[in-house]
């Protein structure tokens, strides 16, 4: 499936914002999910998403070793990959994908997962939470914290949740739920979150029509996902509304500076300090949403990566990096 490498107005407003290479990155994507695929059946969102990751998928780095197993439940099996490499690992990442919670799967986000194990040498757990509209809120919710607990109940390691995207609100509403857990995560990385159901945030006005993620967008993946008279104010769907952020593990968060969510990892780190916790906010100048999927081609995406990585890997070992 093709379409125009960007539409007009996104085009225009960040032409000579973005780099070269970026773009070339956006207008591949674009011509394997075009925005207006957000108007077809879920089933052929999936089925052309899945189709994109698996063109930009990437080898796994050598000595990385995965399988593949489930984690059971009162009500069903949650499928999870577990990436290890050879020698005494320091601690497991919990990894939840991204795809606006309705998009992914253990093999989208396989090779970021595989790359996590490589830089860091920890072990990392993928979750394969149950997707909207089939399954509405708590469901990938109660789906994370299954796996988080699983983690937790199964091994002896430090764990440190990450997640990109969809995945980032899963990560931070676990961290907040399990924050005086006896197996608390050491530390979370969030990367391009969405953390919060309010879009009069300075990102949100600023980037509303920004590549590959709108603020049209964003609302589109808020409702599917939406139960019946689902509250904004639940921190289990918007942590960000949460009324306490005391005891939280340290916190990274990792925005992109032309993306509309970047406003919520600002505000969230910000609520952190203030509940006298540690957090940190970068916003990575000249990205977009997604761009850890640009990393091989995108200079700019792989520097950023490389943080994350290096990142992930000082709190694993209990060393505040900032």
């Amino acid at each position: 499936m093709t379409s125009e490498p960007a539409i007009p107005v996104r085009r225009s407003r960040y032409a000579d914002r973005l780099d070269v290479e970026l773009w070339k990155y956006i207008d591949e994507v674009n011509s394997w999910y075009p925005p207006e695929i957000v108007a077809a059946p879920i089933a052929k969102q999936r089925a052309v998403y899945n189709r994109m990751c698996a063109a930009f998928h990437q080898a796994r780095p050598e000595g990385v070793t995965t399988s593949d197993g489930l984690v059971a439940t009162a009500t069903h099996p949650i499928p999870v990959r577990h990436y290890r490499m050879a020698g005494n690992a320091a601690a497991t990442v919990v990894y939840y994908h991204g795809g606006g919670f309705v998009l992914g799967d253990l093999d989208s986000h396989d090779d970021v997962c595989a790359e996590i194990c490589a830089g860091t040498g920890f072990e990392v757990v993928s979750a394969d939470y149950r997707l909207a509209p089939e399954h509405l809120h708590p469901a990938s919710y109660d789906d994370a914290l299954a796996v988080f607990e699983w983690v937790a109940a199964t091994s002896t390691l430090p764990i440190v949740l990450c997640g990109e995207s969809a995945g980032g609100n899963l990560a931070a509403a676990v961290a907040q739920a399990t924050r005086r857990h006896e197996r608390q995560a050491v530390g979370q990385m969030l990367i391009y979150p969405g953390l919060s159901s309010d879009e009069t945030g300075r990102s949100y006005v600023e980037h509303a029509e920004a590549p590959l993620l709108s603020v049209s967008d964003i609302e589109f993946y808020r409702r599917i996902r939406s139960a019946p008279g689902q509250s904004q104010d639940d921190p289990t769907f918007s942590p960000i509304r949460d009324h306490d952020f005391s005891g939280l593990p340290p916190t990274i968060i990792v925005t992109a500076e032309c993306d509309p969510l970047s406003s919520d990892g600002e505000t969230y780190r910000d609520r952190i300090l203030a509940a006298g916790g540690h957090a940190w906010w970068r916003e990575e100048p000249r990205l977009v949403h997604s761009f850890l999927r640009a990393r091989m081609t995108v200079p700019r995406a792989a520097e950023a990566f490389q943080r994350i990585v290096a990142d992930i890997s000082a709190l694993g070992r209990g060393k505040w990096p900032y």
